[in-house]
């Protein structure tokens, strides 16, 4: 029976471990596009975003269980929209109830590591404000993925706009 229990726990361990990277970081992996729904010979495929804020996931998470059903028959389009208090995550569907569209706004969430710490080494001494995060794409193509953030320092204000890898894309 003890050697049972050591077993298992070596398991987790070995398990945990396997995630590190040798920088320290745990490495993260792109999640692989979700099929919807079948709609005729088309698929409605939704890829969901890898975001490190609870919120985001679970509306994700939701609009990936949500059923269509009948409501969309007889609609040229039609349009899903699930809210939280910070954000929102609007579909839109066509007539045979394939996904099209999806757009994903939510503002003060968690950041991303590779974020916080482009912004930090590129701008010692500011502090964050506030952020919003956008994510659009069409037919399962990523069409936009960023972070605006407002950082600011004394009395100064600056408006990034990042790439979830650190990258900065815009200051104004």
């Amino acid at each position: 029976m003890k050697s049972l229990i050591i077993i298992i726990l070596l398991s987790f361990s070995f398990t945990a471990l396997a995630q590190v990277t040798e920088k320290g970081k745990i490495k993260i992996e792109e999640l692989p596009g979700v099929v919807i729904k079948r709609v005729g010979t088309d698929f409605s495929v939704y890829v969901p975003d890898n975001n490190p804020d609870q919120r985001v996931k679970i509306v994700e998470e939701k609009f990936i269980a949500y059923d269509l059903g009948k409501d969309a028959e007889g609609a040229e389009e039609y349009l899903v929209v699930m809210e939280v208090k910070n954000g929102s995550l609007s579909a839109t569907y066509n007539e045979n109830g394939k996904l099209i569209r999806v757009v994903e706004e939510f503002k003060n969430v968690r950041l991303p590591s590779d974020v916080i710490y482009s912004i930090y080494s590129t701008y010692p001494g500011w502090t964050i404000v506030n952020d919003k995060f956008l994510y659009t794409q069409e037919e399962g193509d990523i069409i936009k993925k960023q972070y605006n953030v407002k950082i600011k320092k004394d009395k100064e204000i600056i408006k990034l706009v990042v790439r979830p890898t650190g990258e900065i894309i815009k200051a104004k």
